[in-house]
């Protein structure tokens, strides 16, 4: 299949195919000999779609790498997969309290300007020329 099909069946733009070429996710495809275009095959897709599930997850490229390669070992043990979904669901949980201290912090700057007044008198404005303590 050519790499339009390809990305239309996984979902995704052309560009997208490309750049995990280009990352080495997705292995090159061989070129047709007759008009050199590439053509990709289902194990392509399959790879793609999985890529693009683990970027869902907001997995970085090396633990996709990581998780790519297990797959390639199937009788191995899956402890290590553990230990990566583990780590990665920590610094998922880390970013979410970060965010929500985020979330605090604008809401209680937000309550510094309870009225439409003029910029000199803006309580949002006013507080963040303060140095934070």
């Amino acid at each position: 299949m050519k790499i339009g099909e390809l990305a239309r069946l996984a979902a995704c733009p052309v560009e997208t195919v490309r750049y995990y070429e280009r990352e080495g996710l997705l292995p090159a495809p061989l070129r047709n000999e007759q008009n050199n275009y590439r053509d990709y095959g289902p194990l392509h897709l399959e790879r793609l779609v999985f890529i693009r599930r683990c970027r869902s997850l907001d997995m970085t490229h090396e633990e996709i790498r990581t998780l790519l390669t297990a797959r390639q070992q199937p009788d191995a043990s899956c402890q290590s997969i553990n230990a990566l979904i583990d780590d990665h669901l920590t610094q998922v949980q880390t970013r979410i309290a970060e965010l929500q201290a985020l979330a605090q912090q604008l809401s209680e700057l937000r309550h510094q300007c309870q009225s439409v007044q003029t910029m000199r008198d803006c309580g949002i404005l006013k507080k963040l020329e303060q140095p934070r303590v």
